[in-house]
């Protein structure tokens, strides 16, 4: 199998089988605006089936392998901001996604980008990443209503 293979074997899994997603911590003691902001790419695959994650964290040459008690799966996930920005979004602005998911990648390394220039750390910044994220996975649950995250900003 060539690269190009690979690279577009890994787009067409994702678009299944994967979630750009940006969550956020409140920490009013350690972190100045009282939010941490965590983005993270993340594909999950059941046990018998590492092998494409195996592929991916080769692929990929970052992000780390862990299991999900949740529903029972392994994921391979990626959580560093340069990793994230270098490797996993420079990937899919080369091998797009074809599902409504590319959405969410656009709206993702928006974040990814306001976080890298420090963003995240005022409190307009993180205001506009959190409107940014809760426009993604319509479908997902939050454990924070956009509301609830939007008043505790520290200011």
């Amino acid at each position: 199998m060539t690269l190009k293979n690979i690279a577009n074997y890994i787009s067409g899994f994702t678009d299944g089988e994967g979630c750009f997603c940006v969550s956020f911590s409140y920490r009013p003691k350690n972190i100045k605006v009282g939010w941490e902001v965590k983005p993270s790419f993340a594909v999950g695959q059941n046990y018998d089936r590492a092998e494409t994650l195996e592929l991916m964290k080769s692929y990929f040459r970052c992000g780390f392998m862990r299991r999900d008690y949740a529903d029972k799966t392994l994921k391979f996930e990626v959580r560093s901001i340069d990793d994230l920005l270098d490797r996993v979004i420079r990937h899919f602005k080369k091998y797009p996604l074809y599902s409504a998911k590319q959405k969410d990648f656009i709206l993702f390394e928006k974040i990814c980008k306001k976080i890298k220039k420090c963003k995240h750390l005022e409190p307009d910044g993180i205001a506009e990443i959190v409107e940014l994220a809760y426009r993604m996975n319509g479908s997902g649950k939050r454990k924070h209503p956009k509301e609830h995250v939007l008043a505790r900003i520290i200011r």
